[in-house]
């Protein structure tokens, strides 16, 4: 299907006509019908997004992906807005259904493992019991040929154990494979999109730049000295800022639209601007506007030959250099909290989900079972939001609620879950600390926030597990390198410093955030000593 709906831009351009495509379940969007030849603007995959019904707009709908993507859209009437939610319905549940025999597959395999994770547990207790009973017989002082059946017991029982565990890993290993978790998990919301980088200021050019464009300058002026009327010299070519990121055009950058205004709403010209000729703009206003500046300059250097230009101040190269803790779509550090501590419910899950890349990071198979598991207690508290949003409006209100209905600590609530995520979250901080603080090992620094904070709660085997998981993390230089927003930024001079700037702004957040649930689960006894 295709066809005009009107696109929430942002506050300065508004509503917008824009020319949609639903083809192989994915809807793309051109600026017009004759323009599509140009590329689309943006898509969105209809399979993994929310399709929302506007509760007062008729003509209203609205495509998300939470902590990724926002479409905002209006049909030109009511009938034209069932066309389409008919059709986004049609493809969507296509989509599902081809995806039924992969998820039933993971399903499957999912509680495979977990099977043979209880054999583990089952043969290790058995273990603990032979041992005991050795050191028995030795206290006991029982024959020869005892001790040696108790053994061969023991032999027997590690043989069943290592061959059950590496049953276990062929299974993970063939469930999550490579093609698998570079994805989410099904049904989830795929993890959050980093931002392009900021152009870098015009400060930042340093002066022989300056004296070398001034000079350039002023032998074009005096070849053109003799000439009146001369005309300014042709332009090269700039490739277009839509070309180079049509995502990234300037109505993708504001929130969500107000209320809706009758009449129409004219376009800017503003809208679109290229960044690159503004730059070009205000270089040749330094050209124009220093020249004396510059010249004399020239002259200082010329009298003193020996003198050294100062050296740029790093301060503004760091400054440029932007890292994945920067460029994140959602930050505990731009969460405002309630007037109460109350933590803003969707603004705290999109924060989770942006976080999400982090484990991908340290190993994206290794670590598949820890992404599963924390996106899992995110949709969990995600799913209680949705039901009732105006009741829920943080996350405090969500556990007061369970605690007055008595299922605040039934399995699989959204109070157990945010305490799980809670756990998760205070590992990835601690890590990120290790970090923050010059740790370049990474193995140990993932060691000593795992002793820190999830070993407590985790049993003999899923130790073991994640004992793996911790010897196939990656170098200090490998992960640095996966946190750049531009590939080759973590060879930068300025690129150590900008890291530290950016989690020294990100961490407190996320602490005082942690710290206040902390405060809230003690509160009501809520934490729980289970061994998983």
């Amino acid at each position: 299907m295709e066809g005009i709906l009107h696109k929430w831009t942002n506050y300065i351009s508004g509503w917008q006509p824009r020319w949609f495509v639903l083809d192989g379940g994915t809807l793309s969007y051109y600026d017009s019908q004759e323009d599509a030849w140009k590329g689309c603007k943006g898509s969105i995959k209809i399979s993994v997004c929310e399709i929302l019904v506007h509760s007062t707009d008729i003509t209203r709908v609205d495509l998300t992906i939470p902590g990724e993507q926002y479409f905002y859209l209006r049909a030109i009437n009511a009938a034209e807005r069932q066309k389409w939610l008919v059709a986004l319905g049609t493809a969507k549940a296509c989509l599902t259904d081809n995806r039924t025999r992969r998820e039933k597959e993971l399903q499957e395999n999912t509680e495979a493992i977990k099977t043979k994770m209880s054999e583990l547990r089952l043969y290790c207790d058995l273990l603990l019991k032979q041992v005991n009973k050795i050191k028995d017989s030795e206290e006991r002082g029982d024959s020869a040929e005892a001790g040696e059946d108790t053994g061969n017991m023991v032999k027997s029982t590690c043989t069943t154990f290592l061959k059950t565990l590496e049953e276990c890993m062929h299974i993970a290993n063939h469930t999550f494979s490579s093609d698998m978790v570079s994805q989410s998990p099904p049904g989830s919301p795929p993890v959050a999109a980093i931002k392009p980088q900021k152009i870098k200021p015009l400060c930042h050019l340093n002066l022989g730049e300056k004296l070398r464009e001034s000079e350039e300058a002023n032998e074009n002026q005096s070849q053109d000295s003799g000439r009146e009327g001369a005309e300014e010299p042709e332009k090269p070519d700039i490739p277009s800022h839509r070309d180079q990121a049509p995502s990234t055009a300037l109505e993708e950058d504001d929130g969500p639209p107000a209320p809706y205004t009758a009449g129409p709403v004219t376009q800017l010209e503003g809208e679109g601007s290229n960044p690159e000729q503004e730059q070009k703009h205000n270089m040749d206003q330094i050209k124009e506007d220093g020249e004396d500046e510059v010249s004399r300059n020239q002259r200082e250097m010329v009298s003193a030959p020996d003198q050294i230009l100062p050296p740029q101040d790093p301060l503004l190269e760091e400054e440029g250099v932007d890292t994945f803790f920067s460029t994140m779509s959602h930050r505990f550090s731009d969460i405002r909290l309630e007037d109460d501590r109350g933590i803003p419910t969707q603004d705290f899950l999109d924060s989770c989900y942006a976080i999400v890349p982090v484990l991908d990071k340290l190993g994206s198979t290794v670590f598949a079972p820890v992404k599963m598991d924390f996106v899992g207690n995110i949709k969990k508290i995600n799913q209680k939001w949705l039901s009732d949003p105006n009741s829920f409006p943080t996350l405090q209100s969500i556990v007061l609620h369970e605690l007055q209905t008595a299922t605040a600590q039934v399995r699989n609530s959204a109070t157990e879950a945010l305490l799980w995520l809670r756990r998760g979250l205070r590992f990835l901080k601690e890590f990120l600390s290790e970090v923050h603080s010059g740790e370049q090992d990474i193995h140990g620094a993932l060691n000593n926030a795992y002793g820190r904070t999830l070993r407590q709660y985790h049993g003999w085997v899923v130790r073991g597990v994640f004992a793996l998981a911790l010897r196939a993390s990656p170098s200090y230089e490998s992960f640095t390198a996966a946190l750049v927003s531009q590939e080759g930024d973590q060879l930068k001079p300025g690129f150590t410093s900008g890291m530290r700037r950016d989690l020294s702004v990100y961490l407190p957040a996320m602490e005082d955030q942690l710290g206040i649930l902390d405060d809230l689960y003690d509160e009501y006894s809520l934490e729980s000593d289970e061994v998983v």
